[in-house]
Protein backbone atom coordinates (compact mmCIF):
# COMPACT_ATOMS: atom_id res chain seq x y z
CA UNK A 1 0.00 0.00 0.00
CA UNK A 2 1.53 3.16 -1.16
CA UNK A 3 2.08 6.18 0.95
CA UNK A 4 0.25 9.40 0.60
CA UNK A 5 1.91 11.58 -1.94
CA UNK A 6 2.73 15.06 -0.89
CA UNK A 7 4.60 18.12 -1.99
CA UNK A 8 8.27 18.10 -1.09
CA UNK A 9 9.08 20.35 1.84
CA UNK A 10 10.33 23.73 0.88
CA UNK A 11 13.21 25.15 2.86
CA UNK A 12 12.05 27.83 5.26
CA UNK A 13 13.40 31.29 4.72
CA UNK A 14 16.00 32.23 7.33
CA UNK A 15 14.72 34.39 10.17
CA UNK A 16 16.09 37.92 10.28
CA UNK A 17 18.86 38.59 12.72
CA UNK A 18 17.42 39.96 15.96
CA UNK A 19 18.01 43.63 16.59
CA UNK A 20 20.37 44.46 19.46
CA UNK A 21 18.43 44.32 22.70
CA UNK A 22 17.96 47.87 23.94
CA UNK A 23 19.46 48.83 27.23
CA UNK A 24 17.66 49.98 30.31
CA UNK A 25 17.52 53.32 32.12
CA UNK A 26 17.33 53.71 35.89
CA UNK A 27 16.25 57.19 36.91
CA UNK A 28 17.96 57.27 40.27
CA UNK A 29 17.37 59.76 43.07
CA UNK A 30 20.67 60.73 44.68
CA UNK A 31 19.17 62.37 47.75
CA UNK A 32 20.32 65.80 48.92
CA UNK A 33 24.05 65.12 48.61
CA UNK A 34 25.03 63.08 51.66
CA UNK A 35 26.07 59.67 50.27
CA UNK A 36 24.83 58.00 53.46
CA UNK A 37 21.30 59.00 52.47
CA UNK A 38 21.41 56.98 49.25
CA UNK A 39 19.04 54.02 49.14
CA UNK A 40 20.41 50.51 48.74
CA UNK A 41 18.73 50.31 45.34
CA UNK A 42 20.44 53.53 44.22
CA UNK A 43 23.84 52.16 45.27
CA UNK A 44 23.16 48.92 43.42
CA UNK A 45 22.15 50.67 40.20
CA UNK A 46 25.21 52.92 40.30
CA UNK A 47 27.53 49.96 40.85
CA UNK A 48 26.11 48.12 37.81
CA UNK A 49 25.82 51.09 35.46
CA UNK A 50 27.71 51.33 32.18
CA UNK A 51 26.91 55.04 31.87
CA UNK A 52 25.93 57.60 34.51
CA UNK A 53 24.41 60.91 33.45
CA UNK A 54 24.52 63.08 36.56
CA UNK A 55 23.34 66.47 37.76
CA UNK A 56 25.66 68.99 39.41
CA UNK A 57 24.00 68.44 42.76
CA UNK A 58 24.19 64.66 42.41
CA UNK A 59 27.96 64.43 42.10
CA UNK A 60 30.89 64.43 44.52
CA UNK A 61 31.04 61.46 46.88
CA UNK A 62 27.76 60.06 45.53
CA UNK A 63 29.58 59.18 42.30
CA UNK A 64 32.09 57.11 44.26
CA UNK A 65 29.47 54.35 44.17
CA UNK A 66 29.67 54.12 40.37
CA UNK A 67 31.65 51.19 39.01
CA UNK A 68 35.27 51.85 38.00
CA UNK A 69 34.48 51.31 34.31
CA UNK A 70 31.32 53.42 34.20
CA UNK A 71 31.35 56.41 31.87
CA UNK A 72 30.42 59.56 33.82
CA UNK A 73 28.70 62.36 31.90
CA UNK A 74 27.78 65.69 33.53
CA UNK A 75 24.42 67.02 32.34
CA UNK A 76 23.51 69.32 35.23
CA UNK A 77 21.41 72.47 35.12
CA UNK A 78 22.09 75.43 37.37
CA UNK A 79 20.37 78.80 37.34
CA UNK A 80 22.46 81.50 35.67
CA UNK A 81 25.11 79.05 34.44
CA UNK A 82 25.71 77.26 31.14
CA UNK A 83 23.66 74.07 31.27
CA UNK A 84 22.87 71.06 29.15
CA UNK A 85 19.67 71.45 27.16
CA UNK A 86 16.93 69.05 28.12
CA UNK A 87 16.57 67.73 24.57
CA UNK A 88 20.31 66.96 24.59
CA UNK A 89 19.95 65.02 27.86
CA UNK A 90 16.99 63.11 26.41
CA UNK A 91 18.99 62.26 23.29
CA UNK A 92 21.92 60.95 25.34
CA UNK A 93 19.64 58.70 27.39
CA UNK A 94 18.09 57.22 24.27
CA UNK A 95 21.43 56.87 22.44
CA UNK A 96 23.17 54.96 25.23
CA UNK A 97 20.17 52.76 26.00
CA UNK A 98 19.68 51.79 22.35
CA UNK A 99 23.34 50.79 22.30
CA UNK A 100 22.46 48.17 24.93
CA UNK A 101 23.96 49.92 27.92
CA UNK A 102 22.72 50.06 31.49
CA UNK A 103 22.16 53.76 32.02
CA UNK A 104 21.71 55.61 35.29
CA UNK A 105 20.23 59.07 35.15
CA UNK A 106 21.30 60.43 38.52
CA UNK A 107 19.14 63.27 39.84
CA UNK A 108 19.51 65.23 43.05
CA UNK A 109 17.00 64.90 45.87
CA UNK A 110 14.01 62.85 44.81
CA UNK A 111 13.71 62.68 41.04
CA UNK A 112 9.96 63.26 41.19
CA UNK A 113 10.23 66.74 42.71
CA UNK A 114 10.79 69.52 40.16
CA UNK A 115 13.52 67.56 38.38
CA UNK A 116 12.19 67.48 34.79
CA UNK A 117 11.56 63.80 35.22
CA UNK A 118 8.51 63.76 32.98
CA UNK A 119 10.36 65.00 29.90
CA UNK A 120 12.87 62.17 30.20
CA UNK A 121 10.19 59.55 30.78
CA UNK A 122 8.35 60.67 27.66
CA UNK A 123 11.54 60.47 25.57
CA UNK A 124 12.27 56.95 26.82
CA UNK A 125 8.71 55.76 26.30
CA UNK A 126 8.62 57.13 22.76
CA UNK A 127 11.85 55.28 21.97
CA UNK A 128 10.49 52.04 23.44
CA UNK A 129 13.17 51.91 26.14
CA UNK A 130 12.51 50.23 29.47
CA UNK A 131 13.03 52.29 32.59
CA UNK A 132 12.53 52.38 36.33
CA UNK A 133 12.30 55.21 38.85
CA UNK A 134 14.31 54.84 42.04
CA UNK A 135 12.91 57.22 44.68
CA UNK A 136 15.09 58.96 47.23
CA UNK A 137 15.25 61.41 50.10
CA UNK A 138 13.98 64.81 49.05
CA UNK A 139 15.92 67.87 50.20
CA UNK A 140 12.78 69.06 52.02
CA UNK A 141 12.85 66.06 54.35
CA UNK A 142 16.62 66.32 54.75
CA UNK A 143 16.46 70.05 55.57
CA UNK A 144 13.81 69.56 58.24
CA UNK A 145 15.78 66.67 59.72
CA UNK A 146 18.99 68.72 59.77
CA UNK A 147 17.13 71.54 61.53
CA UNK A 148 15.73 69.09 64.07
CA UNK A 149 12.08 69.80 63.25
CA UNK A 150 9.14 67.87 61.77
CA UNK A 151 7.42 68.96 58.56
CA UNK A 152 4.02 68.28 60.12
CA UNK A 153 2.59 69.08 63.55
CA UNK A 154 -0.35 67.22 64.97
CA UNK A 155 -2.41 70.29 65.86
CA UNK A 156 -1.01 73.16 63.81
CA UNK A 157 0.33 71.80 60.50
CA UNK A 158 -1.64 68.86 59.19
CA UNK A 159 -0.68 69.44 55.57
CA UNK A 160 2.58 69.89 53.69
CA UNK A 161 2.79 71.39 50.22
CA UNK A 162 5.73 71.58 47.83
CA UNK A 163 5.81 74.45 45.35
CA UNK A 164 8.29 75.91 42.90
CA UNK A 165 9.34 79.52 43.11
CA UNK A 166 10.41 79.67 39.47
CA UNK A 167 8.69 79.00 36.16
CA UNK A 168 10.52 78.04 32.96
CA UNK A 169 11.82 81.62 32.66
CA UNK A 170 13.13 81.70 36.22
CA UNK A 171 10.43 84.11 37.38
CA UNK A 172 7.71 83.66 39.98
CA UNK A 173 4.92 81.59 38.38
CA UNK A 174 1.88 83.64 37.43
CA UNK A 175 -0.77 81.05 38.29
CA UNK A 176 -0.13 80.75 42.04
CA UNK A 177 -2.94 79.57 44.29
CA UNK A 178 -2.44 82.31 46.87
CA UNK A 179 -5.13 81.05 49.22
CA UNK A 180 -3.34 77.70 49.48
CA UNK A 181 0.20 78.95 49.98
CA UNK A 182 -0.86 81.70 52.40
CA UNK A 183 -2.65 79.20 54.63
CA UNK A 184 -1.08 79.69 58.09
CA UNK A 185 -1.86 76.08 59.11
CA UNK A 186 0.25 74.52 56.35
CA UNK A 187 3.95 73.81 56.04
CA UNK A 188 5.06 75.11 52.64
CA UNK A 189 8.33 74.12 50.98
CA UNK A 190 9.57 76.39 48.19
CA UNK A 191 12.02 74.88 45.72
CA UNK A 192 14.10 77.22 43.53
CA UNK A 193 12.66 80.25 45.28
CA UNK A 194 15.61 82.35 46.42
CA UNK A 195 15.38 84.91 43.63
CA UNK A 196 11.62 85.21 43.69
CA UNK A 197 10.95 85.01 47.43
CA UNK A 198 10.78 88.77 48.08
CA UNK A 199 7.98 89.01 45.53
CA UNK A 200 6.39 85.84 46.87
CA UNK A 201 6.50 87.22 50.42
CA UNK A 202 4.69 90.40 49.35
CA UNK A 203 1.96 88.25 47.85
CA UNK A 204 1.75 86.10 50.97
CA UNK A 205 1.29 89.13 53.21
CA UNK A 206 -1.31 90.59 50.85
CA UNK A 207 -3.27 87.35 51.16
CA UNK A 208 -3.19 87.27 54.95
CA UNK A 209 -0.07 85.35 55.99
CA UNK A 210 1.60 87.17 58.90
CA UNK A 211 5.09 88.42 58.19
CA UNK A 212 6.32 86.90 61.45
CA UNK A 213 5.46 83.36 60.30
CA UNK A 214 8.48 81.12 61.05
CA UNK A 215 10.71 80.33 58.08
CA UNK A 216 13.78 78.20 57.47
CA UNK A 217 16.39 78.71 54.78
CA UNK A 218 18.38 75.55 54.02
CA UNK A 219 21.38 75.91 51.71
CA UNK A 220 23.46 73.07 50.27
CA UNK A 221 21.54 70.48 52.27
CA UNK A 222 23.50 67.26 52.77
CA UNK A 223 26.82 68.80 51.76
CA UNK A 224 29.77 69.67 54.04
CA UNK A 225 29.07 73.42 53.68
CA UNK A 226 25.38 73.08 54.57
CA UNK A 227 23.85 76.20 56.11
CA UNK A 228 20.56 76.53 58.03
CA UNK A 229 19.03 79.89 58.95
CA UNK A 230 15.93 80.20 61.13
CA UNK A 231 14.03 83.41 60.56
CA UNK A 232 10.57 84.68 59.56
CA UNK A 233 8.87 85.26 56.23
CA UNK A 234 9.71 88.97 56.44
CA UNK A 235 13.26 88.20 57.55
CA UNK A 236 13.66 85.73 54.70
CA UNK A 237 12.48 88.27 52.13
CA UNK A 238 14.93 90.88 53.44
CA UNK A 239 17.77 88.36 53.42
CA UNK A 240 17.06 87.30 49.85
CA UNK A 241 16.89 90.90 48.65
CA UNK A 242 20.23 91.70 50.27
CA UNK A 243 22.24 88.69 49.01
CA UNK A 244 22.92 87.15 45.64
CA UNK A 245 22.01 83.51 45.10
CA UNK A 246 25.16 81.41 44.98
CA UNK A 247 24.35 77.96 46.34
CA UNK A 248 21.28 75.77 45.88
CA UNK A 249 18.78 76.13 48.67
CA UNK A 250 15.15 75.82 49.64
CA UNK A 251 12.77 77.72 51.87
CA UNK A 252 10.30 76.27 54.34
CA UNK A 253 7.70 78.41 56.09
CA UNK A 254 4.65 77.83 58.25
CA UNK A 255 4.04 76.68 61.84
CA UNK A 256 7.54 75.23 62.20
CA UNK A 257 8.54 73.66 65.49
CA UNK A 258 11.38 76.03 66.33
CA UNK A 259 10.48 75.79 70.00
CA UNK A 260 11.71 72.19 70.29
Amino acid sequence: MGGIAGNPRTKAAPLPEPAPFPGFVSLVSAGPGDPELLTLKAVDRLARADVVLFDDLASGPVLDHAGPKAELIAVGKRAGRPSARQDHVNALLVEHALAGRRVVRLKSGDAGFFGRLEEELVALAQAGIGFEIVPGVTSASAAAAAAGIPLTRRLTARRVQFITGADVTGQLPGDINWAAIADPAVTTVVFMGQRSFPELARGLRAHGLPGDTPALFAESVGHPHQRLIRTTVDGMAAMMEASAVSQPGLIIYGPLAFDI
